[in-house]
């Protein structure tokens, strides 16, 4: 397992954004194929999206990890949510600058959340073989819709899928750099998730499993499928996040995965 250093650490903050690269500038941008009004910034030494109210991806990451915030750059980043009526959501790495994480608190941010980073080398001959009756591939471009809606059922145990989700989770299947992929058992959608290759990093993202398919090896066939396109795709690392001590974590682990740092997630809402 390497050591996860300065840099690794920075390689992995930004690995969600595999069309992203500091030679593009400072100024609001469309995100390339996601949804009209998706927007971000780069600020801070990371990137801030806002993809919709209420989206699990409108939030800030890898901020703090080339030194100090400057108060310009907090105003700038604040202004860039406020004027959207959004609050401000930012995932946060250990390895941020200490003063960066004091100004967090200074300015009335609170802890919301944690999650955590998980990592393996990628050139490892130990993936878990892909259990008979079930089949992964990458989703067509028609199936966009079929994919997401898939997905974002697998995330919703609890309440019914909103458009406003699906529609979320529809960016993770046309943006720039990811695949989505599809499971089937017996020729049925039961899940689904994507990969993303942004220098040398495969990340897996977005993945679920229908609640009534769960426990047959769905999630770690789309782990075992991910990770060998993204070993053919020249990737020498696989990072993924995590709910602490969840089913996913758990899966990620069998397949070779370790926790190596604890990220907090905060806010700030506007009175």
């Amino acid at each position: 397992m390497k050591f996860v250093d300065m840099a690794l650490a920075r390689r992995l903050e930004l690995a969600g954004h595999p069309d992203v690269f500091p030679e593009a500038g400072t100024e609001v941008s469309a995100i390339a194929g996601a949804r009209d009004g998706s927007v971000r910034i780069l600020v801070g030494g990371g990137v801030a999206e806002f993809r919709g109210l209420n989206s699990p991806v409108t939030q800030a990451e890898g901020l703090g990890l080339n030194g100090p915030v400057s108060d310009a750059e907090f105003e700038r980043l604040e202004e860039f949510y406020r004027s959207r009526g959004s609050a401000v959501f930012m995932e946060v790495c250990p390895m941020a600058d200490t003063s960066f994480v004091e100004a967090l608190g200074k300015r009335g941010y609170r802890v919301i959340e944690f999650s955590n980073m998980l990592i393996r080398e990628i050139d490892m001959p130990d993936l878990l073989p892909i259990p008979p009756g079930i089949t992964i591939r990458s989703a067509e471009p028609g199936e966009s819709r079929v994919f997401a809606e898939a997905v974002t059922r697998g995330f919703s145990d609890h309440f019914e899928p909103t458009e406003e989700l699906i529609d979320t989770i529809q960016d993770f299947f046309s943006g720039p750099g990811l695949v989505p992929y599809l499971a089937r058992i017996d020729g049925k959608i039961v899940g689904g998730g994507t990969l993303g290759v942004r220098k040398g990093i495969a990340g897996l993202f977005g993945t679920s499993t229908l609640p009534e398919f769960r426990g047959r090896g769905v999630q770690s066939a789309l782990i075992s499928a991910r990770l060998a396109d993204g070993r053919k795709a020249g990737c020498d690392m696989a990072m993924s996040v995590t709910q602490p001590s969840s089913g996913s974590q758990r899966n990620l682990e069998r397949q070779g995965f370790r926790v190596v740092y604890t990220r907090t997630k905060f806010t700030r809402e506007w009175s």
